[in-house]
């Protein structure tokens, strides 16, 4: 089973970081159209994670998604990591996004992805909150070190069931792969552009579960400037060091060239479903049951 997913966001953070460049704009929306177009060639349909700023700055692009078939899950409000949210804020934020989110599609949202997938050992009470909020598919939990977030620990890269104070969602985590003793993705963001997709095809013949995850500025080939040391602040939540901006720029600068004509291969080569689709087809009481609480502890049943 293969899951294609995308993350929505760039129209909003390009007006909140940048004021809305009209170039970059014009270049979003070609490169959805693009996706939307291969996707409905190849008759596949995937999961958009979208934010709920979106849903009430920029309806169109969500009613575009929608005409095409796919499913529109929740990517928070305004793009805020949880790490910096506490259960209160987070409640909040996923109120505003799913409410604004429904407004547009007319369908309840229940599957979500945190940005940068910033549930970790540290705030695993997110999710009993979003569970509160109607959420019943999560695709968060990165299972190793993650630069903004990740789950190191966790004991699963195939869909579970995760627990925390009894409150359950059904997880689809992004897979790993093993290399000289340390754990990496390569099904989605800087990993896909990274690795040559001969070795990401092997991959994921080799598995019956991979979840593909992309954002559009991924599939655009135009070098990405530096943003300015505030901007780098808000967005990362870390200190605009020298060190730290040089490499945030190499790893959102790597492989961009060419890497929409490596989606398209992806997409021929592999048939996929929306996470909708995989929630009905997995008979959930034979997967592994995950315990996590916020004290780094992880069970595995």
């Amino acid at each position: 089973m293969n899951i294609l997913s995308f993350d929505i966001e760039e129209w909003y953070l390009e007006k909140v970081l940048h004021g809305g460049r009209s170039h970059k704009m014009l270049q979003f929306e070609t490169t959805l159209n693009d996706v939307l177009e291969e996707l409905d060639r190849k008759g596949i349909k995937g999961t958009f994670f979208c934010l709920g700023k979106m849903a009430s700055e920029y309806p169109d692009v969500i009613r575009r998604i929608i005409q095409n078939g796919h499913e529109i899950g929740c990517h928070s409000d305004s793009h805020t990591f949880l790490t910096s949210l506490n259960s209160n804020d987070l409640r909040q934020d996923t109120l505003d996004a799913v409410h604004a989110l429904e407004d547009v599609c007319g369908n309840r949202i229940s599957s979500y992805r945190a940005p940068a997938f910033s549930i970790t050992p540290a705030n695993a009470w997110a999710i009993e909150v979003l569970a509160e909020c109607g959420i019943e598919k999560d695709a968060s939990i990165f299972p190793a070190s993650h630069d903004y977030g990740g789950f190191p620990g966790f004991s699963s890269d195939y869909p579970c069931r995760i627990s925390y104070k009894g409150v359950v969602l059904k997880e689809f985590p992004i897979p790993m792969m093993s290399f000289v003793g340390r754990h990496f993705a390569f099904s989605g963001g800087g990993y896909f552009r990274l690795l040559p997709y001969r070795f990401i095809k092997k991959e994921m013949k080799s598995r019956d579960y991979t979840i593909c995850y992309f954002h559009l500025a991924d599939l655009i080939a135009e070098q990405r400037k530096s943003v300015s040391r505030e901007q780098y602040e808000e967005y990362y939540h870390e200190k605009p060091t020298l060190k730290n901006r040089v490499m945030r720029g190499l790893k959102s600068n790597i492989g961009l060239k060419g890497a929409f004509n490596k989606f398209v291969t992806l997409v021929n080569d592999f048939s996929f479903v929306p996470i909708q689709d995989a929630d009905r087809l997995i008979d959930w009481e034979k997967t592994a049951f995950v315990e996590v609480s916020n004290n780094n502890s992880v069970s595995s049943t």
